[in-house]
Formats: C-alpha cells, sequence, structure tokens
C-alpha cells in the first residue's frame, strides 16, 4: 500500500497495481498542496473512483496517467469521466466485479456523490478487493459491520477546519473501525491538502485517530503513513 495523499491509493496485490481516487497535481482550485509532488504511477490495471467530488474526481490528474488504464466509477461519477480520456465502467453499491482478475465488492457510502454544483445527489461508492477497503468518502453505516477486509484504508479528516455532513472525524473512523474489524488500518484523507492561505496542516488527526482506534479497536494495527510512504503487508 502506497498512500500518495489525500484519497490516492496505490494497492498492489500479486502483480495487479490498483489506483484510486488519483489526485496528484500540486494545486487544485483553492487548496495546495503541503508535502513534496505526488509520483505519477505507471503500469496501472486499473483507476477506482468512489465519488464525482473534485477532490476525488479530478480530471487533469486522470490525464497524466495512461489513457488506455480502464476506470471502474460511482455512478454519479461516469458523466464528468467522458472528458477523461479512459474507457470508464460504472460501478453500482452491491455489485460484484472482476477488475484485472481480482473479485471486487462495490459497497455503499453514506456520501452525497454528485458533481458539485450541479445535478441531483447520486450515490458514492466504496471498494472491497483483495482483502482491502478503499471506504472512498463516507459517513458510519451499519452495512460496514458486513464487509470482510484484511486492510482498511479510512478517511480521518478533510482538508479544511470542519467536516461536512458524508465524512468521519478521527473518533468516527475508529468506530468504524470496531466495525470493521480489519488486521491493518492505514488512514487516509487528512493532512495534505490545504486552504490558500490557512494553516499548514499538522499530523493531529492521524494522533488522534490511533489514540481512539487504540481505546475501541485495540486488536488492529494502526500504520500512520507520510504521502509517498508504502507499507508491505504480508498475508
Amino acid at each position: 500500500m502506497t498512500w500518495l495523499g489525500h484519497g490516492t491509493v496505490l494497492i498492489e496485490l500479486d502483480g495487479v497495481r490498483l489506483l484510486t481516487d488519483p489526485l496528484l497535481r500540486d494545486r487544485v482550485a483553492h487548496l495546495r498542496r503541503q508535502h513534496p509532488p505526488a509520483a505519477v504511477p505507471a503500469d496501472l490495471d486499473a483507476i477506482l473512483i468512489s465519488h464525482a467530488h473534485r477532490d476525488h474526481l479530478d480530471l487533469p490528474s486522470l490525464r497524466m496517467l495512461d489513457p488506455a488504464v480502464p476506470v471502474l466509477a460511482a455512478p454519479g461519477a461516469t458523466r464528468a469521466l467522458r472528458g477523461s480520456g479512459h474507457p470508464v465502467r460504472t460501478a453500482r453499491p452491491g455489485e460484484a466485479l472482476e477488475v484485472a482478475g481480482i473479485a471486487v465488492q462495490v459497497t455503499p457510502a453514506a456520501h452525497d456523490g454528485r458533481r458539485m454544483p450541479f445535478g441531483a445527489a447520486r450515490p458514492a461508492v466504496g471498494f472491497v478487493g483483495g482483502g482491502v477497503y478503499f471506504a472512498g468518502d463516507t459517513e458510519l453505516f451499519p452495512g460496514m459491520a458486513e464487509l470482510a477486509a484484511d486492510v482498511a484504508l479510512l478517511p480521518i479528516a478533510g482538508w479544511g477546519p470542519r467536516l461536512g455532513p458524508g465524512h468521519m472525524d478521527a473518533r468516527q473512523a475508529a468506530e468504524a473501525l470496531a466495525l470493521l474489524a480489519p488486521r491493518i488500518a492505514i488512514p487516509i484523507h487528512w493532512g495534505t491538502y490545504r486552504r490558500i492561505g490557512a494553516p499548514e496542516h499538522t499530523a493531529e488527526p492521524a494522533r488522534a485517530f490511533t489514540a481512539h482506534a487504540a481505546e475501541l479497536a485495540p486488536d488492529v494495527q494502526v500504520a500512520v503513513l507520510e504521502p509517498g510512504e508504502t507499507l508491505e503487508i504480508t498475508p
């Protein structure tokens, strides 16, 4: 698992390379990256898009990647992806699909996944494949307890001082961890981008998540990565 920052994770499973919600630019609208530039992954087998918000579906980032790589995307994201140059397949909550030879379960997500600011509400999704759960953006939902994953990639914060509906803070992410009961948890969606003019982020969300996880899910190993850092996981 290589966390490239925000919701972007390079997942390597027995030679298969999957990339989640690629956000690779130094500046996105009013947000600036406060870490070194993200490496642009090559030799990808598929790209997973959880929803259409611009910090998860970034067309300029997608255009940095090989256009032949297929995209598996939430229903609300497929229209925006027409300009990406990639072949696109819709992923609906509850579907079981095959991606590059790996069985992938498309999970629900409690998050409005529409392309802002227009359009009707559309579902966001998460993905479970190869024993890895990528939550995208979500609140807690009861079905989390039914997801079977060895590794959980969980959002624990955002890019601003407050979180709106459809997100988890560090405490809520630890509560999700208690439902999921994976072997390893990697916190994502924190500390990478900040608003122009805002103070730099600190590691406080990761510290808080680690402390809450120790209380609520003590059997789970929490691995805090810096953007660009890789965690090797053995069966």
